[in-house]
């Protein structure tokens, strides 16, 4: 196994190599308005720190979201455009899910990211690898109450430690806690121990478009 994991639903740009075993290669960078640019550098710097060419890949992991457009689609375009041609399957997962795998944490906590706007894309936790219910988008202010006490994982804490009094690491996504969430649901899934566990690679929105088509524009064509 050798898994090619990527995600820029957040400002960091991280891209990751797993064998199977352990994370073998991983870059990030904190930049949110560089997605683009920065990804393929990325990979081919792991690939490059591994030793390997892309034809040893054999799946491909994603984050899905939540995040914002345009960074958002940048990894999932990526990552199907590299599935397609490697004819290798590519699994997606929910980003919060990747921070909730990194912080190890095995009591009940919350996942808090920016959704800029003054809101947080967040999802409740049971344990490190078990998400309670769907991931949301919310003011923190309006959510305070409900996770009240509850340790939260993420840059969102940060940003609003009034809301989020006890923040924790990581505050960044990273690809490697992405693909060893990959692996070790792959590892379950083939040994018949539980299903995969993985979304399909479309993007996690929660919210509309900022672009919108008027209603009322005027027809300049002729009749």
């Amino acid at each position: 196994m050798l898994l090619l994991a990527m995600d820029t639903a957040t400002p960091a740009v991280t891209v990751a190599l797993h064998d199977g075993d352990s994370v073998i290669a991983e870059f990030r960078q904190i930049d949110a308005r560089r997605h683009g640019e920065l990804l393929l550098p990325a990979v081919d710097r792991v690939l490059t720190e591994a030793g390997l060419k892309l034809d040893a890949v054999t799946g491909i992991v994603v984050g899905v979201g939540p995040g914002p457009y345009t960074g958002l689609r940048v990894g999932l375009v990526t990552a199907a455009t590299f599935a397609s041609a490697l004819g290798v399957p590519v699994h997606g997962l929910c980003t919060l899910d990747g921070l909730a795998y990194a912080s190890g944490i095995e009591e009940p906590f919350v996942v808090a990211t920016d959704a800029r706007r003054k809101e947080v894309y967040w999802a409740r936790y049971e344990n490190a690898r078990t998400r309670v219910g769907d991931a949301a988008v919310d003011r923190p202010a309006d959510i305070a109450e409900q996770v009240a006490g509850l340790p939260v994982v993420g840059a969102g804490a940060r940003l609003y430690p009034e809301a989020f009094p006890d923040a924790r690491d990581p505050e960044h996504q990273s690809a490697g806690a992405l693909a060893a969430l990959a692996a070790e649901r792959l590892a379950a899934s083939a040994s018949g121990t539980s299903h995969t566990g993985f979304l399909d690679p479309l993007p996690m929105y929660l919210r509309r478009p900022d672009a919108q088509v008027p209603k009322n524009y005027k027809v300049v064509t002729p009749k």
